[in-house]
This record gives C-alpha cells, structure tokens and sequence, in this order.
C-alpha cells in the first residue's frame, strides 16, 4: 500500500530519494512582502530533515521571508513518466560568513568537483556572505506517472473502472 498523499513519511519512498539527489534545480514558491505569489528556480540541498537552499545574504527573497512564513517547493524530472515531488513547509533563515556549506554540497553534486570547486572560487569573492533558507517539510506529495497521478485523474481512472 502506498503512503497517503500530503504524509512527511513520503520523503521515505524511492521516487521523493530520487528526486532529492537529482541535479535539476527546484522551483521555490512563496509569497512577496506585497502577498503577491512568486516562484524562482534554485539549488537546494536535503540534509536529511530539511530542505535548504544557499541564496546571497542580500537576495530580495531575503527581504521578504520571515522565520515561520508557509513556503511550497517542486522538484520534478523532464522525462515521461515524469516524477514530481511537492513539498509544502516553513521555512527559518540564517545568515553565515563565507559560502554556505549546504550551497558547495549543492555545486557538487550538480557540477562535480571540479566543476563545482571553479564556481565556488568565483563566487567567494562576490558572496562573503551567504544565507540559508531551511525548509521543514509539513505535507509532501509524489506523483510518478506510473502508481501516483494527479488526483483528478485518479478520480477519472477510478470512475472508468467502475463502469466495466
């Protein structure tokens, strides 16, 4: 039996274990200090509990999240069956001197090392320093395509079995 939809326990399966190791960036949603919606691309690191993203200590979306403040996130493949984990949370910020060490992990597993060791030399100088945006997850969800489908059309599939 699968886990429910929205359960945190689904960070356990597979599918959300891919997704958190790909190199694909994620899509970070939230809400500006006017309540208007935004979503922005952005590498990110799971440590095992949290999301975290590394971001420049004076990036806008710095300006605009408060500890506490509700935040959905996306990861997701391009390829059929397409995979997609959602995530829905809080986040906490901090602020650290140098380059965040979630945000090199980051590089790494995107670039590689030495791909990721250039980068970081680059940016050192223009970031001295970085913060962190720390998601805790509160409902996560998985679609594969294969066993999960959007729940629209697990309604239609489930309709169309029970009119044979």
């Amino acid at each position: 039996m699968t886990t429910q939809q929205g359960s945190v326990a689904l960070l356990n399966d597979p599918v959300a274990q891919g997704m958190l190791q790909t190199k694909t960036p994620a899509r970070f949603a939230y809400n500006w200090s006017d309540g208007t919606p935004r979503v922005v691309p952005i590498g990110f690191h799971w440590n095992g509990r949290e999301i975290v993203l590394g971001t420049p200590a004076d990036a806008p979306k710095m300006k605009a999240l408060k500890d506490g403040d509700a935040v959905a996130l996306t990861i997701d493949s391009d390829t059929m069956p397409y995979k997609v984990l959602l995530v829905r949370g809080n986040v906490r910020t901090d602020v650290v001197d140098g380059i965040a060490p979630e945000y090199a992990a980051m590089c790494v597993r995107v670039m590689g090392e030495a791909g990721a060791q250039g980068w970081l030399e680059n940016l050192r100088p223009l970031s001295p320093r970085m913060a962190r945006i720390f998601i805790t997850p509160t409902w996560v969800g998985i679609l594969d395509f294969e066993t999960r489908f959007p729940s629209a059309l697990e309604r239609a599939m489930e309709g169309l079995q029970g009119a044979r």
